[in-house]
């Protein structure tokens, strides 16, 4: 999958390998990874169950460099969470391209659940934006 600016996603292997590495691993007890992609059914459509009256053929995807990393700052200061790292891309995205990563390692279960759903959600609603094209 490509499209005009679109970068290539880094290896989440690679990312488990380095954070397995890193000074705190030793605390870390799981590791949780979002990949969020270009879906083909409309936002409209799938969180708010309007008709499916066009589809998603690509999205202009953008974000914030400051706000991002003041989110995976925050992010960092959450009970349990020992290591926080985000990818995101740009440009032109085809459906199925990577928008963004986030892997999250904490040192139980409960904290990793509730550090990716906060800092998804900070990203998602204050530090992206993100233009579905439809037809």
């Amino acid at each position: 999958n490509g499209g005009p600016g679109m970068q290539k996603a880094p290896s989440i292997d690679e990312w488990l390998n380095e954070a397995r590495q890193s000074e705190q691993a030793d605390q870390i007890g799981m590791y949780l990874v979002h990949n969020g992609v270009v879906r083909k059914s409309p936002r409209a459509q799938v969180r708010d169950g309007a008709p499916a009256d066009a589809e998603v053929v690509g999205m202009s995807f953008d974000y914030d460099e400051a706000k991002v990393h003041a989110a995976i700052e925050a992010t960092k200061r959450l009970n349990g969470v020992y290591y926080v790292r985000v990818w995101c891309n740009r440009g032109q995205l085809e459906v199925g391209a990577t928008i963004m990563q986030v892997l999250i390692g904490a040192d139980i279960r409960p904290h990793a659940v509730d550090a990716l759903q906060s800092l998804v959600g900070e990203i998602k609603s204050n530090c992206v934006r993100e233009d579905e094209i439809l037809r």
